[in-house]
């Protein structure tokens, strides 16, 4: 029993550690971002702000509003990069 509780607090560390995301490029701004937890966040208050699905992948949503987000996103981040 004590292996299998072992086993589930090292799955549940390495899920919540695994932070890692991919990578997106913005286009009109020329520089990455980091596509994960924290960044879904501001993508979530985004597309709420301006009804639409948060839940809608974020590389399946149009070019248009892709650059709406980022546009949002550059006016919005409390660390500029």
């Amino acid at each position: 029993m004590k292996s299998i509780c072992s086993a589930a607090l090292l799955a549940a560390f390495l899920v919540a550690g695994c932070d890692h995301g991919y990578r997106v490029y913005d286009v009109q701004y020329h520089d990455y971002h980091r596509w994960n937890n924290g960044e879904v966040v501001y993508y979530h208050q985004w597309a709420n702000q301006n009804h639409y699905d948060p839940n809608r992948d974020f590389r399946h949503i149009p070019p248009e509003q892709q650059q709406a987000y980022w546009n949002w996103r550059h006016s919005n981040d409390p660390h500029p990069h």
